[in-house]
């Protein structure tokens, strides 16, 4: 991240957050500003989706907008060997190599942005640009 001229700020809570819904509890934000780093299985290679823990992500609609014949949710091992790390604590950078990226549009109506540092109790705030940088990733829409 630091590469990107981000350096990161890294939370460590109370206790695991593993949903949006329990980060957003423990960081007292709204749940929408909380960003899942959700990884799909799209025609065989990893996908990362940093998706606002507002709603779930249309797999039909970003399929579509990728041409993608089939966008699915990847098991636990391959979340696991495309990042490095568990679902749950899952960070936007820190892969052992790039992952395509997608960031969802709706996120950038929140000035800070909170997203997994890498373990289910750790977070980071960033802006809306911050993340589109150090993912090298593409603002969609992602429902």
């Amino acid at each position: 991240m630091a590469d990107a001229g981000v350096e990161p700020n890294i939370k460590i809570l109370d206790a695991e957050a593993k949903t949006a819904v329990a980060a957003a509890q423990q960081l007292g934000c709204e749940v929408g500003a909380i960003a899942n780093s959700l990884v799909f299985d799209c025609d065989g290679e990893p996908l990362l989706v940093m998706a606002s823990g507002a709603d779930r992500v249309d797999t039909e609609l970003l399929a579509r907008a990728l041409s993608a014949a089939a966008i699915n949710k990847a098991n636990p091992q391959f979340v696991r060997s495309a990042t490095g790390q568990v679902i749950g604590g899952v960070a936007p950078t820190g892969h052992p190599t790039r992952l395509r990226t997608i960031v969802d549009e709706m996120l950038a109506r929140y000035p800070a942005i909170w997203t997994a540092a890498g373990t289910p109790d750790s977070v980071m705030p960033l802006t809306y640009d911050q993340l589109l940088t150090v993912t090298q990733g593409e603002a969609l829409r992602v429902r």
